[in-house]
């Protein structure tokens, strides 16, 4: 298990690493992350929803995505609730104190999925979440030393010195560990590392000294790669040399599944930004919606930045809008949530640039999909619905796209200039994108990136790394989970 002495420490992108070293030689191995709390989702081969970090690690393994990987994930629609989703299924929806009585129950199906995956696979490299020193949080933990002690699982803990105090922070985790779970770390791991590695070497010495424990690897800081994030939002790419669009969005208060527009930051051709509070809406050729857990509330914040203003100033000039998800519900007229949904029970106006108006059902809407764009060049695109709302009117006559199940998805306005959808991910086809980046610029050719293609690439770039990086035959002895028969080194040349 590799746990963290702060959140972004590394860990996702760890045990990524670790998933794709131990593939390349032949072990059978899969991601586990117990409890995730995370907007970022994605959808699973059997219908559920988990953690989009997860869905990551399971492509380094060479797997499907499947809802055991990340049996509870908690998606925030306030600073104090949060959707439960257990085995990629809406469960409850909880307060903070509520989920915390919850924990036992929720720990159940952690160990019901983590039962399954021992019996299917060779090894199970295991996901934290947050710090295990988080104090406040020891209490029926499932999520770190909890679920550690619970299954008898060694913890490598990774610590980022990119931050700064990288010796404290590891040191002071293990000071408010109990003796248990202190004798539970078998040792540990220093990511984002760039300077001399000499200087750093006495720190390394006195660690190992202070603690008993030893330094498996330090990994260097990988500039630029291109892989899911968790949660926080990645970088703007503002300035860019050579653009010819230029693409912002709003940094919604409850943005969810960001990474819809990650391929739009690795454009050569794209000048991407994210625009926060109190800042208003640049100048842009395209202004995205994105995904919102709580769209009425994220509506509401828009129209306090202006944002509705300064929409219909952007339409006036010649501007396109694209909404996806949330985004695209905000377009409409009118948003209805009867039953409290997504925060207090009622209903609010929409922008207004798409006729149709969109009521949220409990039953939420999942899969993933494949189509056609209707808006332009019939270019092929696919993605994945996670949605809970339902939305009609006469906007939707006129689809963007046309899925290949016989749906249709979205909508277009009259003039052109205002589109909708609810699949994410509708970047990431390089035909579907190259398309909608000639409607955003009005027209013109734009060669695609390959997104799928630099994600496939990074793993790997990655995946060297951590081989590289890490002394792997010090893991050895804890890389045997499961019931397959031999040593855990089956496969593992050239150590």
């Amino acid at each position: 298990m590799v746990q963290g002495t702060t959140s972004d420490a590394g860990k996702s992108t760890l045990v990524a690493g670790l998933c794709r070293v131990l593939a390349r030689h032949g072990v059978r191995v899969v991601p586990f992350k117990p409890q995730n709390m995370a907007l970022n989702s994605a959808v699973t081969v059997d219908g559920g929803e988990i953690g989009r970090a997860q869905a990551l690690q399971a492509q380094a393994a060479g797997l499907a995505p499947h809802s055991d990987m990340n049996p509870v994930l908690l998606k925030p629609n306030s600073d104090t609730a949060a959707q439960v989703i257990i085995h990629g299924r809406v469960a409850n929806d909880l307060s903070a104190a509520d989920y915390h009585a919850y924990k036992p129950r929720a720990m159940a199906a952690v160990l019901e999925s983590w039962r399954r995956l021992v019996a299917a696979h060779r090894c199970v490299v295991v996901e934290g979440a947050g710090s295990p020193a988080e104090i406040n949080l020891r209490e029926r933990d499932i999520a770190n030393m909890g679920f550690a002690e619970a299954v008898d699982c060694p913890v490598v803990l990774i610590a980022d010195i990119d931050r700064g105090g990288v010796f404290a922070h590891l040191v002071g985790t293990l000071e408010l560990l109990s003796e248990s779970e202190r004798a539970r770390v078998v040792g540990f791991v220093i990511n984002r590392f760039r300077g001399d590695m000499a200087l750093l070497a006495p720190g390394l010495d006195w660690l190992e000294r202070r603690t008993g424990k030893p330094v498996i690897g330090v990994l260097p800081y990988l500039h630029g790669l291109f892989l899911d994030a968790e949660d926080a939002l990645s970088g703007s790419t503002a300035g860019k040399v050579g653009a010819r669009l230029k693409v912002v969005a709003p940094a919604l208060p409850r943005i969810s599944n960001h990474t819809d527009l990650d391929p739009l930051r690795l454009h050569p051709e794209v000048d991407f930004a994210w625009v926060g509070p109190g800042c208003p809406m640049p100048p842009a050729d395209l202004v995205v919606l994105p995904g919102s857990k709580s769209v009425r509330a994220d509506l509401a914040w828009l129209r306090e930045q202006g944002w509705d203003r300064d929409l219909l100033r952007h339409l006036r000039y010649g501007g396109r809008v694209l909404g996806i998800c949330g985004g695209f519900q905000m377009l409409g007229e009118r948003i209805d949530d009867p039953d409290g949904l997504e925060g207090p029970a009622g209903s609010c106006a929409g922008l207004g640039l798409l006729a149709m108006t969109t009521r949220l059902a409990r039953e939420k809407q999942l899969g993933n999909v494949t189509g056609r764009l209707r808006l332009v060049d019939d270019a092929a695109v696919h993605g994945y619905e996670i949605h809970l709302g339902v939305s009609h009117g006469a906007a939707l006559a006129h689809s963007l796209v046309r899925l290949d199940d016989g749906r249709e998805d979205g909508a277009v306005s009259a003039d052109g200039q205002v589109a909708g959808t609810y699949l994410h991910g509708l970047f990431e086809a390089p035909g579907g994108q190259a398309a909608l980046l000639g409607w955003a610029a009005g027209g013109g050719v734009f060669a695609p990136v390959d997104a799928p293609a630099r994600r496939e690439a990074d793993i790997e770039r990655l995946a060297d790394a951590v081989e590289a990086a890490l002394r792997l035959e010090v893991m050895f002895p804890w890389l045997s989970v499961g019931p397959a028969t031999g040593d855990a080194r089956a496969g593992l040349t050239g150590y």
